[in-house]
């Protein structure tokens, strides 16, 4: 029983990241209606940019802060550099450019950082709190930043001028317009902070897989099998989706694949939903007029 807790607690912990992850991928989605195939490598470069920082004696939470701030503006310049020319092509024009992004940058990060493995620190101490034996003080820290940068960005979109608008964009990018909201500027706002909501993941990720290129080639696996699951237009089911994914994918490597075939759970979870609930659990149909 205690091994069960412990698999379902640290399933917890993980699906807080892929929650993290499906959801910008979702922000990108409902402004874009494409999927962010770099979102991964986003968060990797943003992780070894903190990663640097901390080798230069920053301590972590400032660190933390600085480079979700530059992951942010980051976002941004991609967006109007990169992703704004891309999207006066045709779709799969736009589709290359997402997936040349992904390599570029994981080739970029290689280059400038190096292959070589790294342990990142964790800012939570190494005992378990309270004496328990489910789940460790990391796991637990992954969790609450997770749950309050989530709650932040729920009173960003439900509460703020910006978030209205933005939220108008996902919603009637044409309609918006009509209004005077300025969508392009919308469009850069919410790149920016998918990119800080992918640095907050993968820098909370990192203590945990080590630091290297392909750190998030796995995680983003099970990221997008999250936002399929809750369904690639709901923010909320994103959320549901990844924590769902991590309990999913932590009792499946250790009750039925093994811990060398889980990532196929994932690979499976995404064929189901694409083949029996194309819309996920809370997706909505959509309909066009011909």
């Amino acid at each position: 029983m205690e091994a069960f807790l412990h698999q379902v607690c640290s399933g917890l912990a993980n699906g807080a990241v892929y929650a993290s992850l499906a959801l910008a991928l979702v922000m990108i989605y409902r402004v874009t209606h494409f999927v962010n195939f770099a979102q991964g490598e986003l968060a990797l470069v943003s992780t070894y940019c903190a990663f640097t920082l901390l080798n230069a004696g920053v301590s972590y939470w400032v660190a933390f802060a600085a480079t979700v701030a530059a992951s942010f503006v980051f976002g941004v310049v991609v967006e109007r550099v990169v992703i704004r020319p891309a999207a006066r092509g045709n779709a799969l024009s736009v589709v290359i450019v997402y997936i040349g992004l992904m390599v570029a940058l994981n080739s970029l990060a290689g280059w400038v950082f190096g292959y070589t493995t790294h342990a990142f620190p964790s800012p939570f101490p190494a005992e378990p709190p309270f004496g328990n034996h489910y789940v460790g003080s990391h796991e637990l820290g992954v969790v609450a930043v997770t749950l309050g940068m989530l709650a932040l960005l729920y009173a960003f979109f439900r509460f703020t001028s910006l978030g209205l608008a933005l939220r108008a964009v996902a919603e009637n990018p044409e309609s918006s317009r009509l209004v005077g909201i300025p969508v392009e500027r919308m469009l850069a706002l919410g790149w920016g902070l998918a990119a800080s909501v992918g640095a907050v993941a993968g820098m909370m990720i990192a203590p945990i897989l080590f630091l290297d290129p392909s750190m998030m080639s796995g995680v983003m696996l099970y990221a997008f099998a999250a936002a399929l699951l809750g369904g690639i237009d709901s923010p909320g089911g994103a959320v549901v989706g990844g924590f769902a994914v991590g309990v999913l994918e932590n009792l499946a490597g250790a009750y039925v694949v093994g811990t060398e075939l889980k990532l196929g759970t994932a690979l499976a979870l995404i064929v189901g939903v694409l083949v029996f609930r194309p819309t996920g659990l809370f997706g909505q149909p959509s309909a066009e007029r011909v």
